[in-house]
């Protein structure tokens, strides 16, 4: 409990100085006349200059909102009136992060800048300003007057503490909308600086040894949904349960600092599955796109940090003429260019390393002008879990599932075909067959598995009859259960049906010109779109002539699952199958407080040499990686190196 806190509560030892315990209440009209005719009868109230002031509360019958005087000791609590609700609150105390701007920052993001309130205050803000509520009744007034009286006596139930109170001025109904501080705010946040994360040294016991999680979401849904889920102040204004989709998904829409709007996306067989998906995504989005929990100090070339930092050309760049192209956004990496680094810890060198803050975060470049992204990078290896170790290890996942699409890709790898009526998860040929009933389609599905040993797996609806329908669409998973991969990719596939479907049939000639010139592939739906066209099948002519085979053999390059007893024995030996082939893995702390209101951890895990997930065909990223060249050869696929002219050509059609 802070000191404004107990302000309101004479409990001063015999000897020490009182606390004030005062009330001062700014501001003409039926607000502040009600809030003072209430509070008069429960505190005392004193001018706002008084030294016994403990708390001033600001009322306007308008949507100015009154500061109160900068004092240290004191209290404040705003109450005002903004289309057709009072509001009040948040009750700021000095020293607590949460104040009055973190609740408008949380308000205006939850919305959105395309929101009705946000286009309303854009036109008319300056005319509302100053204008009294024509709803506002002394009815309301003396509502208001009791519930914030009741507000500045009860600490323990204060309804406004890192909350506001709307009150319906036609209802009279009052709602608390709880908010989270902003860690960025310029009046009460303070992001520390940047440091290397800290791994491997709390115990993080499993439920059990098949279970690569620490923490059970379900467990704890409700507390999570109160935390993070709000339609006026939440970090995810709403669960959205997608009625256009035949198959259940949710999707979690999150407004980032920078106004962009994103959004988790859950795709279980289940609807409350989906939820939880859906919001450990969008959190994830929430600690990727821009650094949240730290403040970046490192700012250097990679000359003067070459000891200590990753090349950037180890991460995938581009062809030298590619530079050239007009208008191609990025410029060629010089060693003399001053970056922004991040730290992260390099399992590898047993250490801390520097990394390109624009590779470890994906949207640094939104409103900072000191961002210099030498490629495009998107949220490839970031992962949310019940700790650090956790959400590193199934970024390592993604990572390795990422890689072997692109591989079997860009080489043209002819990988084993799964013979689905071998696999003993019933839930994988109901659903198979579920999408064969409702579009026709039938499902492929190929173990892409490379040396790592992640099982992993390309899975493929196809339509036997080109028409109306699209002719291919894919997707991708990866667990460390080989049924359990494919389960995830059909459950991508189950989800980019339903919108491949209607898009397919309403952009035909848009997708025809991508087939012909595959520079028109600007976009992530791009790439699943193009390969709806009958035109384009014929690419996947090395991927569909190879032979089914049952599910064990066909993934018989998967390496037993880890099982240990706590998740850092887990990812300890999956990073292993990395590093003893020469190869790092990374990982950098995402965590924002955000995250930490619920004992959430985020990272961004970077293995130097995967292929990168890019989107947009003159994106890609393949140049200079010598994982595409040799690869090939080393699984077993080719004699000898790839030739850099033998690369598929063609966009990738990943998701």
């Amino acid at each position: 409990m802070t000191d404004a806190d107990t302000a309101l509560c004479p409990t001063a030892d015999a000897g020490t100085a009182p606390s004030p315990t005062g009330v001062a209440v700014l501001g003409e009209g039926v607000l502040a006349t009600a809030i003072r005719a209430s509070a008069s009868r429960a505190h005392r109230l004193v001018a706002e200059t008084d030294p016994d002031c403990a708390v001033v509360v600001s009322a306007d019958d308008s949507w100015t909102v009154r500061t109160a005087a900068d004092r240290a000791g004191t209290a404040w609590l705003p109450v005002r009136v903004e289309l057709g609700h009072v509001v009040i609150g948040p009750y700021v105390a000095p020293g607590r992060a949460g104040c009055a701007r973190c609740a408008a920052t949380r308000r205006d993001r939850a919305l959105g800048p395309d929101s009705p309130r946000a286009r309303l205050l854009h036109r008319f803000g300056d005319r509302l300003a100053d204008r009294p509520a024509p709803l506002l009744s002394a009815w309301a007034g003396a509502t208001v007057g009791e519930l914030v009286s009741a507000e500045l006596a009860d600490v323990p139930g204060r309804l406004t503490t890192n909350a506001v109170v709307l009150l319906s001025l036609t209802s009279m109904a009052a709602d608390a909308h709880p908010f989270l501080p902003d860690p960025l705010c310029p009046q009460c946040g303070a992001l520390p600086a940047d440091r290397p994360p800290s791994l491997m040294g709390t115990a993080r016991p499993k439920p059990d040894r098949d279970t690569y999680r620490v923490r059970d979401l379900g467990a704890d849904w409700d507390t999570l949904v109160r935390t993070y889920v709000d339609g006026h102040t939440g970090v995810v204004r709403q669960l959205d349960v997608r009625t256009d989709y035949r198959f259940p998904m949710v999707s979690a829409p999150v407004h980032l600092p920078g106004a962009e709007q994103e959004a988790g996306f859950g795709r279980e067989l289940d609807y409350a599955g989906c939820e939880r998906t859906a919001l450990a995504e969008a959190l994830e989005r929430l600690g990727g796109a821009r650094p949240g929990g730290t403040r970046t100090t490192v700012r250097a070339t990679y000359r003067d940090t070459a000891e200590r930092a990753v090349h950037p050309a180890e991460l995938g760049l581009y062809p030298p003429e590619r530079y050239a192209e007009p208008g191609f956004p990025y410029a060629p990496f010089d060693p003399d260019l001053e970056l922004n680094w991040v730290w992260g810890h390099s399992f590898r060198r047993n250490a801390p390393v520097l990394v390109p803050e624009d590779y470890a975060y994906y949207r640094t470049r939104h409103g900072n002008p000191l961002a210099r992204p030498l490629a495009y990078e998107v949220s490839n290896g970031c992962a949310l879990g019940g700790c650090l170790e956790e959400a590193a290890l199934h970024g390592v996942v993604e990572l390795a599932e990422r890689d072997a699409f692109l591989l079997t890709w860009y080489a043209r790898l002819p990988v084993p075909r799964v013979d689905l009526d071998t696999v003993a998860d019933p839930r994988i040929g109901v659903l198979a067959e579920r999408i064969r009933q409702d579009s026709g389609h039938r499902v492929a599905a190929f173990a892409t598995t490379t040396e790592h040993g992640i099982p992993t797996a390309w899975v493929m609806a196809v339509h036997p009859a080109p028409g109306p329908e699209p002719v291919a669409i894919c997707a991708g998973g990866a667990h460390f259960d080989p049924e359990r991969a494919l389960l995830n990719g059909l459950l991508e596939l189950a989800a980019n049906l339903g919108w491949n479907r209607s898009a397919y049939r309403e952009e035909r000639a848009r997708i025809e010109a991508m087939v012909a010139d595959p520079d028109l592939v600007r976009e992530m739906r791009d790439h699943a779109l193009l390969y709806c066209h009958p035109a384009a099948f014929d690419r996947f002519d090395f991927l569909l002539g190879t032979a089914a085979r049952p599910v064990a053999e066909a993934f018989e390059r998967a390496d037993c699952r880890p099982r240990g007893e706590d998740i850092r024995a887990d990812l300890a030996e999956v990073v292993a199958r990395f590093t003893s082939r020469d190869q790092d893995v990374i990982v950098v702390d995402q965590t924002t407080d955000e995250h930490r209101a619920q004992d959430l951890a985020c990272a961004k895990v970077i293995i130097p040499g995967l292929l990168p997930m890019t989107f947009g065909h003159r994106m890609r990223r393949t140049h200079g990686l010598p994982r595409l060249r040799q690869s090939p050869a080393r699984l077993g696929y080719r004699a000898r190196p790839l030739d850099p002219a033998e690369f598929n050509p063609h966009p990738h059609p990943f998701p």
